[in-house]
């Protein structure tokens, strides 16, 4: 027993190889479809193999670290090197294998197993075979890296293969424009977490000096706006991930995927990140009172949305989901009120359960004698409350109409702004236009949208006015400072046009809806 022991502990730091299979067998797959000419049926049964022995090899070397841990326990995080380093801060390859890290990853890998065993057959002479399991070797690489990396960094990556893998199987049937924008929607959607996770780790080198989960929580001399900040970045990502208010429209739009992938992305795996990713904050969260009470009253209000919709969904799929999404927020909610280990075992419960349903859900009505469930009573009476859940609550009409289309209307603004006032300033060309067609120009920019076309349009009409009294006048003592100015204008232009800036103008107007 001692020698088995001592053996699982020198092998316990091969962790790094349980994430690494699945993406060499992604990497093997991809080059397959790139260089080898024959596709179809004969390529199925080794791209099906090849993706089990990696799921299966990940899962077994798992099981080896899950007794290690049983008979002599495995340190908490395992570095494995450094690979980058942001300033002054280290960013090492460390692997978390505690509590937390162990137990998650060994489900992941184990549903993996049995889905891609259930898609080899589901999806036999489907045209999307390879691009199916590339897709989800991809996918469970990223779940074990964000279960089991050791800090934010490293787990970052794994929350991007995710999505990214997601996006690529929700647009499996990419002939079909509902399933191509369906994926674009979400891809866009999962973007705004993104934006959450990246700001939570920039402010933790800021303010700790560390990305390591350990170190997140500083050493107690952490005030309070640096520790509410930090938080926030990090909560914003996991509610987008796990598809919380306001947050939730997308994960329904996901549904267009291949079953399988439905089971273990939106169903059973990656919906649960976000609950994951707050088990790890937890030492950071308990220093933020109000942090706290804003995931019960999220993860409170989610479950409610989510039962509601899913007494009137009339598929199967659908009305999963949702449930998901119930079970889900009060996971948040146990999460809000500190019972962080509840809510991880929570939700591994869960996660096992609802990847059994999504996976039967292809014969369900087979298996089923008895037609669906009505809505119930109560609802029915309750017609407004009826209609607002069969219409999902108009979140996603809501959000287009506070959110999408004034930011589009502004673009539209922004850039005829930047047509009429700001190229003229410059002397920029304006082809063979005349005064008819920029008087046609500023109608356009007259009838702009609300008040940003108004104003925009106030703040044209001047440097109209000064063109006309300065720079047609011809006088080099003014045109000089006026030119400098311009140039300035238009280097502020070409600043904020910037990916890194239009990000943070999301980031400031996410923080001040929320």
């Amino acid at each position: 027993m001692n020698a088995l022991a001592t053996l699982l502990a020198e092998a316990t730091p091969l962790v790094w190889l349980v994430p690494l299979l699945p993406l060499l067998a992604a990497a093997v797959i991809a080059m397959r479809m790139l260089f080898c000419r024959e596709h179809g049926d004969r390529q199925e049964p080794f791209t099906a193999g090849l993706a089990s022995a990696a799921a299966l090899g990940a899962l077994i070397l798992l099981l080896l670290f899950d007794l290690a841990a049983l008979l002599n326990g495995v340190p908490d995080t395992l570095r494995a090197g450094e690979w980058l380093a942001i300033g002054l801060t280290p960013v090492g390859l460390s692997f978390a294998l505690d509590a937390y890290g162990l137990p998650a990853a060994t489900l992941v890998t184990l549903i993996a197993c049995i889905a891609l065993r259930f898609s080899a057959t589901y999806l036999h002479r489907e045209k999307g075979f390879q691009r199916f399991f590339l897709g989800m070797c991809l996918f469970l690489a990223g779940m074990l890296l964000i279960v089991l990396s050791g800090n934010a960094v490293l787990a970052f990556v794994g929350w991007e293969l995710a999505g990214i893998s997601s996006w690529l199987l929700i647009a499996y049937a990419w002939e079909r424009p509902v399933a191509t924008g369906n994926a674009l929607f979400v891809f866009v959607a999962n973007r705004v977490g993104d934006a959450g996770f990246l700001l939570g780790i920039g402010l933790a080198v800021w303010s700790v000096d560390s990305v390591e989960w350990a170190g997140l929580a500083g050493d107690g001399t952490m005030s309070a706006l640096s520790a509410r900040l930090l938080a926030s970045g990090f909560v914003l990502a996991a509610l987008v991930k796990s598809a919380q208010l306001p947050f939730t429209p997308w994960i329904a739009r996901a549904l267009e995927g291949p079953t399988p992938s439905s089971a273990v992305f939106y169903g059973s795996l990656m919906v649960h990140a976000g609950v994951f990713l707050l088990c790890r904050l937890q030492e950071l969260l308990l220093q933020v009172p109000d942090m706290m009470a804003l995931l019960v009253v999220v993860g409170l209000a989610t479950a409610l949305y989510g039962g509601l919709c899913a007494l009137v969904q009339s598929d199967v799929k659908s009305a999963l989901i949702f449930s998901t999404v119930t079970q889900v927020g009060l996971m948040f909610m146990l999460c809000g009120l500190g019972l962080f280990g509840l809510a991880a075992g929570y939700s591994g419960l869960h996660a096992a359960w609802r990847a059994y349903q999504f996976l039967l859900a292809p014969t369900y009505m087979q298996l089923v004698r008895r037609p669906a469930h009505p809505v119930p009573r109560w609802l029915a009476r309750q017609r407004w409350l009826y209609t607002a859940a069969l219409q999902r609550f108009w979140i996603e009409p809501l959000a287009s109409t506070l959110l999408t289309r004034p930011t589009l209307a502004l673009g539209r603004d922004v850039r005829a702004l930047d047509e009429q006032v700001i190229d003229p300033l410059l002397g920029t060309p304006r082809g063979d236009q005349d005064v008819a067609a920029g008087v046609a120009a500023t109608d356009a920019l007259v009838r702009g949208h609300g008040f940003a076309g108004r104003a925009l349009f106030a703040f044209a009409e001047w440097l109209q006015r000064i063109e006309n009294r300065l720079l047609l006048s011809g006088d080099d003592a003014m045109m000089k400072p006026l030119r400098r100015i311009g140039r300035y204008a238009d280097a502020i232009e070409l600043l904020l046009e910037q990916p890194r800036y239009l990000m943070l103008m999301v980031m400031a107007t996410l923080v001040v809806i929320l």
